[in-house]
């Protein structure tokens, strides 16, 4: 009776700790992963050719901070320019070619930064950890995060609501042949 009593409080035990998908950083972020010193636009550079660092952005692969960035994504009214990541007055962000780079430091510098011809520059204005979660939200729309972290899709791209179907009609006949 008590190894049957052992074996059920050690497979609840483990059940309990095997359930933490994520951990949830409400306030801060891993050392070293506040900035993204020294962006680089493009490979051209003066002098030897030195290594850059890549840095990933610390919610690339937690759902909980893609989840809060595609919430910022709205609440911040990137939605404005950029729709649901199909463009609009800003680029479409659903796929990983964009000017100032796709990778992590290279999203965050644009987000902090601005870019010339309508991207305002947020720095000091969101929080580093905002910015990174926005980060993973934006690589999560070009599908540059693990699939079991993508947040799902927005109701409002669903085709399945009602007042979004296209019905077809036929065409009307006429008297004329």
């Amino acid at each position: 009776m008590t190894a049957i009593r052992l074996t059920l409080v050690l497979g609840v035990t483990v059940g309990i700790c095997a359930c933490e998908r994520e951990t949830r950083r409400y306030r801060e972020l891993p050392a070293g992963a506040t900035r993204a010193e020294g962006v680089r636009q493009t490979s051209l550079q003066p002098g030897e050719p030195r290594d850059v660092p890549h840095v990933l952005s610390p919610y690339q692969e937690n759902a909980w901070g893609i989840s809060e960035g595609k919430r910022l994504y709205t609440a911040f009214n990137c939605v404005g320019c950029h729709a649901n990541g199909g463009g609009g007055i800003g680029p479409a962000l659903t796929d990983d070619k964009w000017i100032y780079g796709a990778a992590p430091q290279q999203i965050y510098s644009t987000v902090v930064e601005g870019r010339p011809n309508g991207m305002p520059a947020f720095g000091g204005r969101i929080a580093d950890q905002q910015v990174w979660q926005l980060v993973a939200y934006v690589q999560s729309l070009s599908g540059q995060v693990p699939q079991d972290a993508a947040p799902g899709r927005n109701d409002g791209m669903s085709v399945n609501k009602p007042e979004l179907r296209i019905e077809r009609t036929q065409p009307k006949q006429t008297g004329h042949r």
